[in-house]
């Protein structure tokens, strides 16, 4: 079993970026999900509400991060903590107060433009501190913008499986974006994941803390923006949540207990527990 593939979203909710390396911290990937975008009372946006965001491209490099839409061109703004940027509070989820800085009028003006909608592009910087979900944390344990793991996996297998059903029904297969997984595995029995209580990837060994439920960004194209009934209509008939029988499952979060480390596609995995 290995690491087939390595992705960063380095903006929450905008498109992805496949790499073939990542530094871990202790946030998790470095580079996944330091930027967060946000309505004007520092709400979290994502393409939950405004589908939009899919058309919004990242590239993250040592100083900075742009971002580019086809018809609007790019904006670029720094990636390393701004000691002069003004502090916003943003929520996410139940998360309130968390202490971001703001990214600055132009980028600001630039997505509002794209999503059409009234927004902030903000960063992680010194202030910002978020504690893992209590009941899945251990001593020391943080998450940046993601929705609540620093982590999450899905195996190839269990996406051919998935689109084996799909097709069978008589729908066309999805890809793994749609799923936006950090973690790609090959070389395991389709949901296996589900079953692991620590692995190790690499040098860097990680718990499970419980399976990934699934929204509606899984039915929207990371392409175009548009949205239909799958994966969601073919999970509900097989993947439900055992204590939210109305959520269905996909992949398993995951927090890093090696809060320093190197990952690459390619690494092995081994089985813990």
């Amino acid at each position: 079993m290995h690491l087939a593939a390595l992705n960063i979203h380095p903006v929450k909710s905008l498109r992805g970026l496949a790499v073939q390396s990542a530094d871990v911290d202790a946030l998790g990937p470095v580079g996944d999900r330091r930027f967060l975008v946000t309505d004007p009372a520092g709400a979290f946006l994502s393409q939950r509400a405004v589908p939009r965001m899919a058309l919004v491209g990242t590239i993250l490099d040592a100083t900075g991060l742009t971002l580019r839409a086809d018809g609007f061109g790019e904006i670029r703004v720094r990636r390393d903590p701004d000691p002069n940027a003004p502090i916003l509070s943003v929520r996410i989820w139940k998360n309130e107060g968390l202490l971001a800085e703001d990214c600055g009028d132009a980028a600001a003006a630039w997505l509002a433009e794209v999503l059409a909608t009234p927004c902030r592009l903000a960063r992680i910087g010194p202030a910002f501190s978020r504690p893992l979900n209590p009941a899945r944390a251990r001593q020391g344990d943080l998450v940046g913008f993601a929705d609540g793991y620093p982590f999450l996996a899905v195996s190839e297998a269990s996406l051919h499986d998935l689109n084996g059903r799909i097709e069978r029904a008589g729908g066309r297969p999805v890809p793994m974006d749609r799923f936006r997984a950090n973690l790609v595995l090959a070389g395991c029995e389709p949901y296996a994941e589900d079953t692991w209580r620590r692995i190790r990837i690499g040098a860097v060994v990680l718990r499970a803390a419980g399976p990934c439920t699934r929204c509606v960004i899984t039915t929207t194209d990371q392409a175009t923006g548009a949205r239909g009934a799958e994966p969601l209509r073919t999970l509900a008939f097989y993947r439900r949540n055992l204590a939210e029988p109305t959520l269905v499952n996909f992949g398993q979060n995951l927090v890093h207990e090696v809060k320093k480390g190197l990952l690459r596609v390619g690494d092995p995995v081994d089985i813990l527990e």
